[in-house]
């Protein structure tokens, strides 16, 4: 069971400042309108159930892809552990603009109305562009590879817990998009940018850490047969 939460740990943390519900609600409200409360709550529980079925894609054939194209697991760590670990880097270093209440007030008054055909027009575009890319984009789809690519283990008990552990995680997470996005117009009034934009620092570095460290995992993987043929030479 320890690994199970490990893994829910480490997709929850890799995947959370990608999806960002809270960052992604704001333009999850000027896409949608004023719309009833109604339509937000059903819009955004098939943005939740698309965004489960998208991860559950990825970590059903993340391995076939890799071998596909015959990709070794060090080397889909090395590359994926820099691709997560930049992605934390820029996040960290964002810059954060004095005019960001200002911004973020004007987008609220800028939202416009919306009228009953419109709604069910939206429900059309659950899939595309409400789940992919603006919930989930194609950085997600370079973590969950990369995590799924990490959660091999040596027995098969111990790689099914590590992959349910993912699992969950993007289960809680789309939980969270529901969240987020069916009370998108009262969140994004009561929460403040620059408490948002704190709280993105701290998982960007936490999602830098985690980058680094799966990049040192693949490349500890390539290094230790060549120091091993070294050592017996």
């Amino acid at each position: 069971m320890f690994l199970l939460w490990k893994y829910f740990a480490l997709g929850f943390s890799a995947l959370l400042p990608l999806i960002n519900p809270l960052g992604s609600a704001l333009i999850f409200l000027g896409l949608v309108g004023h719309a009833p409360t109604e339509a937000y709550r059903a819009l955004a529980g098939k943005i939740a159930i698309n965004t489960i079925i998208f991860f559950a894609v990825i970590e059903l054939v993340g391995s076939s892809v890799l071998g596909f194209f015959g990709i070794s697991l060090p080397i889909m760590q090395l590359a994926g552990g820099i691709v997560i670990a930049m992605i934390g880097w820029s996040l960290l270093n964002q810059k954060d603009s004095s005019t960001t209440h200002e911004k973020t007030d004007a987008a609220k008054a800028a939202v416009p109305a919306i009228t009953p055909a419109e709604i069910d027009s939206l429900q059309e575009r659950a899939f595309y562009p409400f789940t992919f890319p603006i919930t989930a984009g194609p950085g997600c789809i370079v973590v969950m590879l990369t995590l799924d690519a990490h959660a091999t283990q040596p027995t098969v008990t111990r790689t099914v817990l590590a992959h349910i552990g993912l699992f969950l995680s993007a289960i809680v997470l789309s939980g969270g998009v529901y969240f987020c996005y069916a009370y998108a117009p009262k969140i994004t009034r009561a929460i403040t940018p620059s408490t948002a934009h704190g709280i993105l620092r701290v998982i960007a570095f936490i999602l830098l850490c985690i980058g680094v460290q799966i990049a040192w995992n693949g490349l500890s993987g390539l290094l230790t047969p060549l120091l091993s043929h070294e050592h017996i030479t």
